[in-house]
């Protein structure tokens, strides 16, 4: 398959796994993407014909620059002697132990080859371990050094690696000579980066003093400063380019950065960017183990040392070895002499977060075809095969496991399966401290009271408009935030309920007006009442799903609408336009008034409905009304005007109440900034859409 055709049916598939795992929240994405890869290969017979020369730079780079930028760095230099000291000791205990164990198991795989592949397996993925330790709630402690392992054993399994396949590939090692060199590689690679890092961010800051201050231009420049340390580190200078990136990632974001300071837009643009290049790579790395798999496994089977099933063993095999050694570790340097007593629970669940990920499928996707004398690479296939193994396997045992051990349902989080949100972790001892999700409620609310405030006779369509923009984020909010267990929300069963009273108040009006209606529209317009009632009803018995006919319906309607506007509204001032219409209010204003007397009823005074739900639903039918009026009174002209000014209001009421909150104490400083850009954009983005209009 040619490169490019690869490259777009992997994109094509990272969409696809994040759609699906939008249904299966449980399942974690990498499993959705190496199950998809693994059907294209079998069904479509897809090869993903690789250079593994390139494969490290494209992919190793970026994604430990971007764990740099992310690690907190206070902790990291807090715990720098026992983060430093686990990661690197026990990369080498898991690589020797590990290696040797693999060796002993399997005897095809030379030992210099298994001790590169226990090496790759110690690397574990930073955001999963922090995902779920927090969960779990691990102490402070051990969540920053199990994060800080995380990310350094990265780098010093990448190097065990290195050495076990430069071993392997040319027939010689030195055990003296490689700790010697390991040492060289390591010290020159760290100072390379940094210095590389301060040069860059110089260079960037003297741009800025040039006036060069265009946010893309620097954050293109942000992206490639992996690939240009990394290149220039590991082959120019021929030490450690994975340290000299993770190095230069810790440096990138450092408080004292001006460079960072002097554009704060270019935090958010940059972030984003990285955002989507985590993703895809992350995504595009398990589509190819995926895609890899049947050629391991034919390899495997077809190979006759090693039989499929004692294959198979020998993964839980080996991945029971290295977790009991990630186990035997975090309780052992607890009980000898930290603080924090951990027992064996706590350990376990420490071990088990130590989920495999993306850097262990780069490394043995990078194990080179042949060796320096021409012959192929021994064992390849088995090496790809275990390493795929061991890496669904910590999957499968954490999504399992790990409920089951803290009753927690939480879905496990894995490097480029979340957007960073760039929060500051929250006090325990501030509680009236507000979420991101809680502060950004606020917002929506005090927005919605300006309008409000603001609503005239006037201006009666786009005020409801944009009012129903933010009742759709509020909601959207809630949703988010919602931690019932029903088989329905809360809030979405008070909206149905709600929605199916107004309808049989819509349909009672209509009845009412029967006699003075045309009987076709009078069928036509039941009808589409009957439905929409049916679908209410069918939603409340389906988990508050909607069927395929209403999305069917939706898709035919927005179609119509569609057409409409294409056409014009050339007869809107005939006589059945103005009885169309007329009955269009009617109906809005007898759902209204149908459910406002429902709510008053004393047998459902008792039923505490959500009060957003009702409002929201108040304000869809006054701005039914107001649609009427707005097209009969021809000042549908003056829409987009009243609408710009409003939103400019709303936008104005959020940052005052950014600006309360934080002078309150509810929020921090960071947060603050996050929610001012949020509001930013969205200035930003009307003002394109007006522009365009």
């Amino acid at each position: 398959m040619h490169l490019i055709e690869a490259i777009i049916l992997l994109l094509i598939l990272v969409i696809t796994s994040n759609v699906i795992n939008h249904y299966l929240v449980a399942v974690p994405v990498s499993l959705i993407q190496i199950t998809l890869g693994l059907v294209v290969a079998l069904v479509f017979h897809v090869e993903v014909a690789m250079n593994t020369d390139w494969f490290m730079l494209v992919f190793t780079a970026p994604l430990l620059f971007n764990d740099g930028r992310h690690f907190p760095k206070r902790e990291l230099w807090a715990l720098r002697g026992p983060i430093i000291g686990n990661a690197i000791f026990l990369v080498f205990a898991t690589t020797f132990i590990g290696g040797f164990f693999i060796h002993w198991l399997i005897p095809a795989l030379p030992l210099a080859a298994s001790l590169a592949l226990a090496a790759i397996l110690s690397p574990t993925d930073p955001i999963a371990v922090q995902s779920i330790a927090q969960r779990v709630h691990l102490p402070k402690s051990i969540l920053h050094l199990v994060s800080g392992e995380s990310l350094i054993n990265d780098a010093s399994g990448l190097i065990g690696f290195k050495y076990g396949i430069a071993a392997t590939v040319t027939g010689s090692f030195v055990a003296t000579q490689a700790v010697g060199d390991f040492f060289f590689v390591a010290i020159v690679g760290a100072v390379a980066g940094l210095l590389m890092m301060l040069a860059l961010n110089a260079l960037r800051v003297w741009l800025l003093h040039q006036g060069i201050n265009d946010v893309i231009l620097h954050t293109v420049l942000n992206l490639t400063t992996p690939l240009v340390i990394y290149l220039a580190v590991d082959e120019g200078l021929h030490a450690s380019g994975v340290i000299a990136v993770v190095v230069a990632g810790l440096l990138n974001n450092a408080r004292g950065n001006r460079y960072v300071q002097a554009l704060p837009e270019l935090r958010i643009v940059t972030e984003r960017t990285w955002d989507i290049v985590v993703y895809l790579l992350n995504g595009i790395i398990f589509l190819i183990l995926g895609i890899e798999l049947p050629v391991a496994m034919h390899a495997t089977i077809a190979a006759r040392d090693v039989n499929t099933f004692q294959a198979l063993f020998d993964v839980v095999l080996i991945y029971l070895v290295v977790l009991g050694l990630r186990i035997a570790w975090v309780w052992g340097y607890q009980h000898l002499g930290h603080q924090d007593h951990v027992g064996f629970k706590t350990a376990l669940l420490s071990g088990l977060s130590g989920v495999r990920g993306a850097i262990t499928l780069v490394g043995v996707l990078a194990v080179p075809l042949t060796l320096a004398n021409g012959d192929a690479f021994p064992a390849r296939h088995l090496m790809l095969f275990i390493a795929a193994g061991f890496v669904i396997l910590s999957l499968i045992v954490a999504v399992i496991g790990l409920p089951l051990l803290t009753a927690s349902r939480t879905p496990l989080t894995l490097r480029g399966s979340t957007v960073s949100t760039d929060e500051d972790e929250v006090d325990g001892d501030a509680p009236r401290a507000l979420t991101l999700a809680q502060a950004q409620r606020f917002l929506y609310q005090m927005a919605v009271r300006r309008i409000e405030s603001e609503r005239r006779e006037g201006n009666q369509k786009p005020a409801l408009d944009l009012i129903t923009e933010y009742q759709n984020l509020i909601r959207r909010v809630d949703l988010q935030a919602d931690t019932s267990e029903d088989d329905i929300p809360p809030i979405v069963k008070d909206e149905l309920i709600l929605r199916g009273i107004g309808l049989d108040g819509e349909l009672k009006t209509l009845a009412e007006q029967k006699s003075t209606l045309d009987p076709k529209h009078y069928a036509k317009v039941k009808k589409h009442l009957v439905n929409r009632r049916a679908d209410i009803d069918a939603m409340l018995a389906h988990r508050g799903r909607k069927t395929l006919r209403m999305h069917l319906a939706k898709w035919r309607l927005s179609l119509l609408q569609s057409s409409k506007r294409l056409i014009g509204l050339r007869h809107r001032n005939s006589a059945k336009a103005q009885a169309k219409l007329t009955l269009e209010k009617d109906l809005a204003k007898g759902g209204l008034k149908y459910l406002s007397a429902y709510l008053k009823r004393p047998d459902q005074r008792h039923h505490q409905y959500n009060r957003q739900v009702i409002y929201a639903l108040i304000v869809q039918y006054r701005n039914r009304i107001a649609s009427v009026k707005a097209i009969a009174t021809h000042k549908s002209t003056q829409y987009e005007g009243q609408l710009q000014q409003l939103r400019a209001i709303a936008l104005a009421a959020e940052r005052a109440a950014i600006h309360e909150l934080l002078t309150q104490g509810y929020i921090d400083a960071h947060l603050a900034q996050h929610l001012s850009q949020a509001v930013n954009n969205t200035e930003t983005a009307a003002a394109l859409s007006a522009e365009e209009a």
